[in-house]
């Protein structure tokens, strides 16, 4: 059994910043693959946690998928305006909660863009790989928010 010391915070982070900048990492999974070859096993909740604290985000390439790009990439990448139209697929909701659809690849980047935005009547967005749950304020503001996003994707 080997008498490995645990790894600190700040050496993983480090670790994951080194990662992502010198290799085009396109999954969680593939992120914690290269973290156990450094001899850093980590969970997918800390690795999360780590991409959140670090600023990382999965933005969609040209030729399809995406990989997880640092802050200084991506605080200067394309607008909303410029996003929702290639990405957007769909937007539907119920109460306070828009759900909001992209091609595969894009929630992260669009959720970026409206996060962004400072649109008032959005509390928060969670991203997923395709899917983005906006939470609003008040149920009221829903179909303003969807016709708002609509309108900027260019969907009628």
């Amino acid at each position: 059994m080997k008498d490995e010391q645990p790894v600190g915070k700040r050496d993983r982070q480090e670790a994951i910043l080194q990662i992502v900048r010198s290799d085009r990492v396109s999954s969680q999974m593939e992120l914690r693959k290269l973290l156990a070859a450094r001899g850093m096993e980590v969970t997918q909740a800390t690795l999360s946690r780590d991409l959140r604290d670090l600023r990382i985000v999965k933005v969609p390439r040209a030729k399809g998928g995406g990989c997880y790009t640092l802050p200084s990439d991506w605080e200067h990448a394309p607008s909303l305006e410029a996003l929702l139209p290639n990405l957007f697929v769909s937007a539907e909701g119920t109460g306070n909660l828009l759900v909001l659809c992209t091609l595969t690849g894009g929630a992260q980047a669009v959720a970026l863009g409206i996060d962004g935005e400072a649109w008032p009547e959005v509390l928060g967005t969670i991203a997923g790989d395709d899917t983005i749950l906006l939470i609003l304020r008040e149920p009221e503001a829903l179909e303003t928010v969807r016709a708002r996003i609509r309108e900027i994707a260019r969907r009628p």
